[in-house]
């Protein structure tokens, strides 16, 4: 429902707006116009909402059946400090929270030799509460009319509120961990459009993880780890921003 009514505000604000996108005059944001200049300023702020989908990308020592991870659209929010470093180049601070949640679905061939497995036994729930914090350049394009496209990429760190890292019980007891920090690097491409009191901004980014994010069961041959080699999460963010 969140990310539908996100969809629904964007084709709203696009179909609002598009006098203003397309016409030939071009939409200037002086200090008796709107907020002021969004594009002149050295320091801008704004806010985003969006939606996402997380995925895992797995390595494996053996080589079994994958591990099928059956996502979930996600929600995140944040803010945006925007610095401008010249005309085509922005570095950008994204801090948000993104919420979302992650089956895992094991094969049978997990627990060959394994008594007694239950079909509970092959599904296991992770869910994440990050706060996710990026620092980003985006290189843009010469503004046409009223939009410009760019293109962004750039590293990111996040804390899982939701990880269960320090928890003594592993995955005999039902309790599949991960870590808490985790770090990523991220590209994506988006288009600003100049609206007379704001400028709106959709993007579509790609996130990748660069560290393990397992934290192993206690038993080197447990059926629910020991055949992953490094577990890494990926998603792709719709990103709208207000600035």
């Amino acid at each position: 429902m969140k990310h539908f009514f996100a969809l629904i505000s964007f084709f709203f604000i696009i179909q609002t707006s598009s006098a203003q996108l397309f016409k030939k005059e071009k939409v200037t944001l002086d200090a008796n116009q709107g907020r002021g200049s969004t594009d002149n300023k050295l320091l801008r702020w704004g806010y985003f909402l969006g939606i996402s989908n997380y995925d895992f990308n797995f390595d494996y020592n053996d080589d079994l059946r994958d591990i099928y991870v059956k996502r979930s659209p996600g929600f995140n929010v944040g803010l945006i400090g925007n610095l401008r470093i010249n005309s085509f180049i922005d570095l950008r601070l994204e801090p948000g929270l993104l919420i979302t949640t992650r089956e895992l679905h094991y094969s049978q061939t997990y627990f060959n030799g394994v008594a007694d497995v239950k079909s509970s036994d092959l599904i296991r729930e992770v869910k994440s509460t990050y706060i996710h914090i990026p620092l980003l350049i985006k290189i843009s394009t010469k503004r046409i009319n009223n939009f410009k496209p760019f293109v962004v990429g750039g590293f990111s760190t996040a804390l899982n509120l939701s990880s269960n890292e320090n928890n003594p019980e592993d995955n005999s007891n039902g309790q599949f961990r991960t870590t808490k920090n985790s770090l990523f690097y991220e590209l994506g491409f988006g288009i600003d459009f100049y609206l007379h009191n704001f400028k709106f901004t959709p993007s579509i980014r790609g996130l990748f993880g660069i560290n393990d994010e397992l934290v192993r069961d206690k038993d080197p041959n447990s059926p629910w780890t020991s055949n992953i080699a490094s577990m890494k999460s990926r998603g792709l963010f719709i990103n709208f921003t207000f600035q």
